[in-house]
């Protein structure tokens, strides 16, 4: 039975509906299932979105390289794809009647990816998605007549202002049904008022209203095989369907852009806090894995009880942000950006005070002296501008890159426990199966090519650049210090002739 995969014949002639398909958790979970189980159909909701209609979108989707492996090993799969026209911003999820009752009588699994990401999102725009969305899917669910599983993808930091975060829903200081009578009466530019008073002691809408999911999801799915999956920072693939396979600039990553690009040059950090990450593809196969459990748990749905898996590295395999900086600047080194504005490297800090100094002295004075340079040759000035994103964003990270979080996931580990030999090669969802020094060899290519548009073809004169920027670096650095050791010494020769 040790080569028996259970995960696989749960999934076999299934039905499975996914919302945020087209996302980067969404896009590896497709390309997961289609691979590596027998489902029988991917029902994806789809939105229209930017003049697109779905029929485009599920063509661009299917058009990223990271569904590459599966067009060479199952050239088919397109048959076990149904586009389902819908949007978690609407009421319903905004399905026909007729896709309606299509999900209803066929779908066995769901998985609720669907999110708004954005730290800063409007109030009542997150809430729309992440709460409301999350609302009628369930409701969507319930109504399902061969339903096994569900699982809500939430967040490890949707309860961030405790310090000790454990596998439980945590009750939340306002009610989610007050939050929304008060921000359905006024407009958006009136609740970005008002916001910071709702949020209390959490730092963004995204988690809060995370959190506010998962109590609404207690309330309302007593009965059902819910299950809430909770990953920490999601970044790019370790191994599969390829290494360093991303899409977006989110959290740590747009950080490592930054600093191979030469732009980014200084942080706040503190080195020996927990840097909790956790690969998108390692996170999937726990999400694929999650599904198959809770639909085995009568006992835990008979009492009202949702299960939570913390899906998180700390526990098992645990990473600094001093570990993270130093193995992303050891091979940022080697694959600098062939578009850089300058050198590779960045300083990293816990202090706020030297933080904010640094910053003004490291981007703002080489930014505005460099748009100066510009306004004289007769160029647009773009160095300013660029460094003002670059310290929004790196502005909401603050909250999470000086702080540290200890969680529990038990859950997470009994689930790895249960697999079979079989199961656990096809769905190595243990975070002590990922070696950080392979991985980071893969990060920063990835980022480079995925992200920069960046080909290996480019490497060479990048790294020449590089060099160049780096003497350049360091005679600038030496003649700064014998300018200022000059002038210490002509003042200290000037005080000691004054006091002769």
């Amino acid at each position: 039975m040790e080569d028996h995969s259970h995960i696989q014949e749960f999934y076999k002639g299934r039905n499975v509906f996914i919302t945020g398909g087209t996302g980067f958790m969404g896009k590896t979970l497709i390309e997961k299932l289609l691979r590596s189980t027998e489902v029988n159909t991917l029902y994806l909701l789809i939105r229209e979105k930017k003049g697109k209609n779905i029929h485009t979108r599920i063509d661009e989707l299917f058009d990223d390289v990271v569904f590459d492996r599966l067009k060479r090993e199952c050239p088919k799969f397109r048959h076990r794809i149904e586009t389902v026209p819908g949007d978690c911003c609407l009421s319903g999820l905004g399905l026909s009647i007729a896709d309606r009752r299509t999900l209803v009588e066929k779908v066995h699994v769901v998985f609720h990816v669907a999110a708004t990401l954005r730290f800063d999102e409007n109030l009542k725009v997150a809430y729309g998605i992440n709460v409301n969305g999350a609302k009628d899917v369930v409701n969507l669910a319930r109504q399902m007549e061969n339903l096994k599983s569900l699982v809500h993808v939430s967040t490890a930091y949707s309860n961030c202002p405790y310090g000790d975060i454990e596998e439980k829903v945590y009750e939340c200081p306002i009610n989610y049904e007050h939050v929304q009578s008060v921000i359905e009466k006024v407009s958006k530019a009136e609740v970005e008022l008002i916001t910071p008073r709702i949020l209390g002691n959490w730092p963004n809408t995204y988690t809060f209203t995370k959190a506010l999911a998962e109590n609404m999801l207690k309330d309302i799915g007593a009965g059902l095989p819910i299950a809430i999956f909770r990953p920490s920072i999601v970044i790019s693939t370790y191994k599969e369907p390829i290494p360093g396979w991303i899409d977006n600039l989110y959290g740590p990553t747009g950080v490592v852009a930054g600093a191979i690009s030469g732009v980014l040059r200084v942080v706040a950090n503190n080195p020996d806090n927990t840097c909790d990450l956790v690969p998108v593809d390692t996170c999937v196969a726990g999400l694929v894995a999650a599904a198959w459990d809770v639909s085995s748990k009568d006992s835990e749905r008979s009492t009202g009880n949702i299960v939570v898996y913390n899906y998180v590295s700390s526990e098992e395999n645990r990473l600094t942000w001093g570990e993270f900086h130093s193995l992303n600047l050891i091979q940022g080194y080697k694959n600098p950006s062939a578009n850089s504005l300058w050198e590779v490297f960045v300083l990293v800090t816990p202090n706020m005070f030297l933080y904010w100094l640094l910053r003004i002295l490291l981007h703002t004075l080489p930014g505005a002296m460099m748009d100066f340079a510009a306004i004289l040759t007769g160029n647009k000035p773009r160095v300013t501008t660029l460094y003002k994103k670059i310290h929004k964003f790196t502005d909401i990270l603050l909250y999470f890159s000086i702080r540290s979080w200890k969680f529990s996931n038990k859950n997470t580990q009994n689930l790895w426990q249960k697999l079979s030999e079989k199961d656990k090669q096809l769905f190595p969802l243990s975070l002590k199966t990922v070696c950080w020094l392979e991985y980071f060899r893969t990060y920063i290519k990835g980022v480079r090519k995925h992200l920069l548009k960046e080909s290996d073809d480019t490497l060479e004169s990048a790294l020449r650049r590089n060099k160049r920027f780096s003497m350049i670096g360091k005679v600038l650095k030496y003649g700064l210090i014998f300018v200022a050791c000059s002038t210490l010494s002509r003042m200290i020769s000037n005080v000691y002739s004054f006091i002769l």
